[in-house]
């Protein structure tokens, strides 16, 4: 009788979570079916997508974001944009749309607030260890724009726990950096790494079988040794980009290219170690960045603004669950590629 009992008790649980599943599969359909791919930005209804002075304008050149008052108070319009996290664009596409891809949501801020007439400043708050070397750049870029698209303009960097290597980089955009007491920052340096198991490979008996066009069309290929060539071609391409990199900061910084190469060998550094290398300009926090933003825009105060984007509730979830976790936890994307990315 017992027997019979539990055996009807599980069979009346498996029914219960077999309905729950089917229920939810079938909401998740419908909110896939309905959700407006507006992760970003959003007409606000149906029709022709018309930019901030009424003329009709393309949905990602004049997003719209909705903003949403949150520090100070004044005439001064400032907007606080936040680069948290390794800089990848990897997350993007499929289910999660542009709603998880955290270097579209950084752009998709500065950019409206580069066509915003309004904002005067950005607030740009900076936590990363820095990531892929394009994504890296292009964050840099749209800075100059914001700065370049109306006089008198001006970027203030605040640099959280960690800004490094790419983190770094986007930040000498800025016209003026404070990095908190306990910042590390630096890490001016290139890297690209992959694994190689041909002894293992060896070992357990795997052949690889690589039809290619040309000698180095498989370079890093794990399953054969690197040849000295492939080292000379992957190792120029890292000196380029190491570079730039230091023809950034000395340009952004002010600095001689000599000086900034002495840093320059990928070490990470304190607050205080920046702050003697003049990599930032000021040691202090989030009240130190505002007054100083007031300062640089001939204020007495500055109301700061930040972006809400508008996600579904499915975006909300899948981000917070699968997919900004994953990569903040994996750091390292598995494919080889150059980075600006402190490796720990």
């Amino acid at each position: 009788m017992t027997g019979q009992r539990s055996g009807t008790g599980c069979l009346t649980v498996a029914m219960v979570l077999g309905a729950v599943l089917v229920a939810g599969m079938a909401a998740l359909i419908v909110v896939l079916a309905v959700s407006p791919d507006v992760s970003f930005c959003g007409s606000g209804g149906s029709g022709l997508w018309r930019g901030r002075r009424g003329e009709p304008a393309g949905v990602d050149e004049n997003p719209r974001l909705p903003r949403v008052w949150s520090y100070g108070s004044g005439e001064a319009v400032v907007v606080h944009i936040t680069v948290r996290g390794p800089i990848l664009r990897e997350m993007g596409g499929g289910l999660l749309g542009r709603a998880s891809d955290p270097v579209a949501g950084t752009l998709a801020c500065i950019q409206d607030a580069t066509v915003d007439p309004e904002v005067r400043a950005i607030l740009l708050e900076v936590d990363s260890p820095g990531g892929e070397v394009t994504a890296s750049d292009q964050i840099y870029r749209a800075l100059l724009r914001f700065k370049e698209a109306r006089a008198g303009r001006r970027v203030v960097a605040l640099l959280g726990d960690l800004a490094a290597s790419g983190g770094y980089y986007v930040a000498v955009a800025s016209d003026y950096i404070v990095a908190h007491p306990t910042t590390l920052t630096g890490s001016i340096g290139v890297l690209i790494s992959t694994l190689n198991v041909k002894e293992l490979a060896d070992k357990l008996g795997i052949r690889d079988v690589t039809i290619k066009s040309g000698e180095n069309k498989d370079t890093l290929n794990p399953f054969r040794e690197v040849r000295e060539g492939e080292l000379g071609i992957l190792q120029a391409a890292v000196d380029e980009m190491h570079a730039r990199f230091i023809a950034l900061v000395a340009r952004g910084r002010g600095l001689r290219e000599e000086e900034v190469r002495e840093v320059a060998d990928g070490r990470i550094l304190t607050a205080r170690q920046a702050l003697a290398a003049r990599l930032v300009d000021q040691i202090g926090y989030w009240e130190d960045a505002q007054a100083k933003t007031a300062e640089l825009l001939g204020e007495q105060s500055v109301k700061v603004f930040r972006y809400e984007p508008r996600l579904t509730w499915l975006e909300r979830f899948l981000m917070a669950r699968v997919g900004r976790d994953f990569w903040n936890a994996l750091l390292v994307p598995p494919s080889p590629r150059l980075m600006y990315l402190w490796s720990r």
